[in-house]
């Protein structure tokens, strides 16, 4: 994108007049130029060459918007900005705002930041939920569940998830990979985490003193997707001041939470009961329960059958 006089110099060519004329005649007639000056009709009166460049500017910056090619075609003078007429001390002047494209970018850049175990796995990046193979009731029955989660979640007014189990390689991480990029579309923000990486992160908080902020950041994210939920060695900190915590505050707070996990919820009461704290197993069936209950009362069960799809790759 040029400024306005670089392009009138372009037009050079024994007919300058008459082509600063029609630019600036093409800048005065948009309709947001227009709206801009009837708010500011103090401008209009004085129109010098450098408010009209401005002016240019603004409506050539916003054309390319309203033709997006996606952020990283972004044409205008700051890729992923947006120009923004204002007054300041009586003369016009242009600011620059994030467009929801770069502003989404760069909120995703921020989340996956403060956490490694946050990205998502490059296979997730592109699944949509028309990939999925609807190739059995059991898959059929998973992908109608998720979808209508996607298409019905509402973070702050219910905290209903999902519990999704079955055997390795069924399309598990498929799914929430889809349901990840569905939200994402809608501007909904989904923090995916692998749960044994989330539970080594949050160890390695105590010891460089970052434990809390990063527990309060999963605590608080709009949607939360807990990959592989009972592969992590479980211990009473664990159980206790990880899982039931963040379950607790979600809960409390409205926001919904997926798991995937190789368990059945029977499994998982086994998983939970059992901890283990230098070398000693300690079975604690009672606050396993507990945790348990907040699972079957703020998520939909959801079992996965069927053949392993990582084997026909």
């Amino acid at each position: 994108m040029d400024p306005i006089q670089p392009a009138f110099k372009r037009f050079i060519d024994g007919n300058f007049e008459a082509r600063y004329e029609a630019l600036k005649k093409e800048t005065l007639e948009d309709f947001r130029v227009q709206s801009f000056l009837a708010e500011h009709p103090e401008l209009k009166k004085h129109l010098t060459e450098n408010r009209i460049n401005e002016l240019y500017q603004y409506q050539d910056q916003l054309g390319n918007c309203d033709n997006c090619p996606g952020l990283e075609a972004c044409p205008n003078l700051m890729q992923g900005y947006q120009p923004k007429p204002t007054v300041v001390r009586g003369d016009l002047e242009l600011t620059y705002q994030p467009c929801h494209l770069k502003r989404k970018a760069d909120e995703r850049k921020r989340q996956e930041s403060f956490i490694k175990s946050l990205h998502i796995p490059k296979e997730m990046l592109d699944v949509r939920f028309e990939h999925f193979e609807q190739d059995s009731k059991a898959r059929m029955d998973a992908f109608n569940a998720a979808l209508t989660f996607a298409e019905t979640v509402n973070p702050g007014t219910s905290s209903e998830g999902l519990y999704i189990y079955g055997p390795f390689g069924v399309g598990k991480t498929f799914l929430i990979g889809a349901i990840a990029n569905y939200l994402a579309d809608e501007e909904i923000s989904t923090m995916v985490l692998y749960t044994p990486d989330f539970v080594r992160e949050l160890k390695n908080g105590i010891s460089d003193g970052t434990y809390q902020e990063k527990l309060e950041r999963v605590m608080d994210a709009p949607v939360l997707i807990l990959d592989d939920f009972g592969a992590e060695t479980m211990s009473s900190w664990v159980r206790d001041e990880v899982i039931g915590a963040l379950l607790q505050h979600r809960m409390m707070e409205k926001l919904p939470t997926i798991f995937t996990s190789n368990l059945s919820i029977d499994e998982l009461e086994v998983h939970l009961s059992s901890t283990h704290q230098k070398g000693v197993e300690k079975v604690d069936a009672l606050k396993a329960q507990r945790i348990l209950e907040r699972i079957r009362h703020q998520n939909q069960i959801v079992a996965m059958k069927g053949e392993n799809k990582r084997l026909k790759r």
